[in-house]
């Protein structure tokens, strides 16, 4: 049974005249399952998506010639997307759904996105929103994803993340005491602080990144947001070089991904929900400027895990708390995005890395708990943690494309020998 439905058991009483029912007595229930070490991750996964992936979508922006009104707007559309969809999925579902913007879909509008007038553009994204939420509504998608052995899911999760557990040890190299104050104070807080170790090592690391004068934040000022809404043009060279690219890529490399960290974490997502959702709120946006929203992986694992808290059924919270600091990012956009560029990447890399040594473990310990399906779960992880990148589409597909390829070769072959 999922922890989505199996914490529903608050008993109904009837109401008496005069009287509030017992369940009114209680405080709401968000409030009760809320923890700092949730709030913390939620926390942890916007400082991870505005410190790196961000930077590919101001990249694109520039690429395409945007002005400084309309880059304000794309990144207030994809935070407010990401923001709304994590609340209302994670306090729907009662799973940490984290939600992000599609990074893979931002790297192919960097050298596409100029060939375009952005009108072209906004009426690409609003088609790539529109096919998504089809897919994923007549549940295709999922259906697809249900088909891959556990093993391989676990496999291409642990590869998805490997290079992230590593960069909390290759960042000592340029920031060795930045990110040799966060792995300590990870270590010790594990020791004697379990539930707050993260916590325990951003704030080393920070202390450090100040004492050293590495932390680089200047606000000039603070103000909101005005979204630019744009109307969409449709031509059929757009539809190929933008809309075609960014459905397979969004679907291949996010949306898969995020499903199998739900999966691996021990959840069972409704794809028809997650996706369909995702894509109703890209298309809704999309005249704003938003290129995607789909289900995130690498952040999500960071809510997913025992860090975020060790009830699973409690971590719903994580999503919320990650939606709310989305939405506040978003209403500020490149405002508040300051904040984040202007912390060391050491100090970034490695609480990002020490944020998903448990997903890690749950990752490797399932893609070899069965013997017959080490192989292909080896090859899945490789492939994945290789970084490949063929047609635009990201080594987490390719990791699972490659995955069940090898167990199904693998299992025919096992079959012959058996009937031999």
């Amino acid at each position: 049974m999922s922890p989505d439905t199996s914490t529903d058991t608050q008993a109904t009483t009837a109401q008496h005249p005069g009287r509030a029912p017992a369940s009114a007595q209680k405080p709401p229930r968000l409030w009760r399952d809320a923890s700092l070490s949730a709030v913390l991750a939620g926390f942890v996964a916007v400082v991870v998506s505005y410190s790196g992936p961000l930077v590919i979508v101001l990249t694109a922006a520039s690429a395409g010639g945007l002005s400084t009104a309309e880059t304000g707007s794309w990144i207030w559309a994809i935070s407010i997307g990401s923001g709304l969809t994590c609340i209302g999925l994670s306090l729907r579902t009662r799973m940490p759904v984290i939600t992000a913007w599609s990074t893979p879909g931002a790297a192919l509008l960097v050298t596409s996105l100029g060939a375009y007038s952005y009108a072209e553009a906004v009426g690409a994204f609003l088609v790539t929103g529109a096919v998504i939420t089809l897919v994923g509504l007549t549940g295709v998608f999922g259906r697809l994803i249900r088909q891959v052995p556990g093993a391989v899911v676990s496999a291409m999760l642990a590869g998805i993340l490997f290079s992230f557990g590593a960069g909390a040890f290759t960042s000592l190299r340029t920031g060795p005491w930045i990110a040799g104050a966060v792995l300590v104070g990870y270590l010790l807080a594990k020791r004697w602080l379990p539930r707050y170790a993260v916590l325990v090592a951003l704030a080393a690391g920070v202390a450090v990144s100040a004492a050293a004068s590495r932390i680089d934040i200047r606000l000039d000022r603070v103000e909101l947001v005005r979204p630019v809404l744009t109307a969409p043009d449709f031509s059929l060279s757009s539809l190929i070089g933008i809309a075609v690219p960014l459905v397979l890529a969004t679907l291949a490399s996010q949306n898969a991904p995020g499903m199998a960290v739900l999966s691996a974490s021990g959840y069972a997502p409704n794809d028809r929900l997650l996706i369909g959702s995702t894509g109703l709120v890209s298309t809704a946006l999309a005249p704003f400027g938003s290129h995607a929203v789909n289900l995130a992986a690498i952040t999500a694992a960071i809510c997913t895990g025992p860090e975020a808290h060790h009830d699973p059924r409690r971590r719903y919270v994580a999503g919320v708390s990650c939606g709310v600091f989305y939405l506040l990012v978003g209403a500020f956009g490149s405002t508040l995005v300051a904040l984040f560029a202007g912390l060391p990447k050491e100090l970034v890399a490695a609480v990002a890395g020490v944020a998903l040594f448990g997903a890690l473990a749950g990752g490797l310990a399932g893609a070899v708990q069965e013997p017959k399906d080490r192989e292909p779960a080896l090859i899945t992880f490789l492939a994945t943690a290789s970084g490949l990148t063929l047609f635009g589409i990201g080594s987490a597909f390719w990791g699972l494309l490659f995955g069940v390829l090898s167990h199904v070769a693998l299992s025919r072959r096992r079959e012959r020998l058996h009937a031999g």
